[in-house]
């Protein structure tokens, strides 16, 4: 096992120059993508914060099962948007 917790090590000729340089620019338009999908939906950003801080604030034992019962929940719908809410108009007052 090498130093990256690999099984294998990284086969360098695997990817001619060119489809490693097509790799490249296709992780980078996705990191793009992705990033700019993200600031459009702040409320995935809140839900994700709010989710992860009930976790570790309750350290359940079976965190599948907690978060099954979380995302179920008919009430997130509303808290995610008062979140969100709270959120930009912090944002729009510091501007």
């Amino acid at each position: 096992m090498d130093k990256a917790g690999c099984i294998e090590d990284n086969d360098v000729g695997a990817l001619t120059t060119e489809q490693q340089s097509k790799l490249n620019e296709f992780k980078i338009k996705t990191r793009y993508t992705n990033e700019k999908y993200l600031r459009s939906h702040p409320e995935i950003s809140c839900l994700l914060s709010s989710f992860l801080s009930d976790v570790l604030v309750a350290r359940p034992e079976n965190t599948r099962e907690y978060a099954s019962t979380y995302f179920s929940n008919p009430e997130l719908p509303l808290k995610v948007k008062a979140m969100t809410q709270n959120k930009m108009s912090k944002i729009k007052s510091s501007q």
